[in-house]
């Protein structure tokens, strides 16, 4: 395991669970931004058990490299879906930038570990 891997990895992992405790808590602002792009109330538990589940699989993944792979592809989709939230909701550029880094950082996380 290369320490760029270790590095994304963690990085992409500690930001969808604090984005996934956010969510969980309803803290108003993750709430507000949820809303302006479509999201509903009653979707909030299953995005936020997606981005655990995600970090949850880096983290696995430290041990079993199969299961941090499908982790980094799967919250590379989940931050691609949210940037399509955004671009669908007419969203300002500036509210999208945290969903399309982090999609960012999970691809790279993902080609890190497909190439282990």
């Amino acid at each position: 395991m290369s320490i760029a891997l270790i590095i994304f990895a963690t990085l992409v992992g500690s930001a969808a669970t604090v984005s996934g405790v956010g969510k969980l808590r309803r803290m108003p602002q993750v709430v507000e931004t949820m809303h302006a792009v479509g999201v509903k109330d009653n979707q909030l538990p299953m995005l936020a058990g997606l981005e655990l589940l995600g970090a949850a699989g880096l983290l696995v993944g430290t041990w079993l490299p199969f299961i941090g792979t499908l982790a980094a592809i799967g919250l590379t989709l989940y931050f691609l879906g949210a940037v399509v939230a955004h671009v669908r909701a007419k969203a300002p550029f500036s509210e999208a930038i945290p969903a399309f880094g982090l999609m960012v950082l999970a691809l790279i996380t993902a080609l890190l570990e497909l190439a282990r």
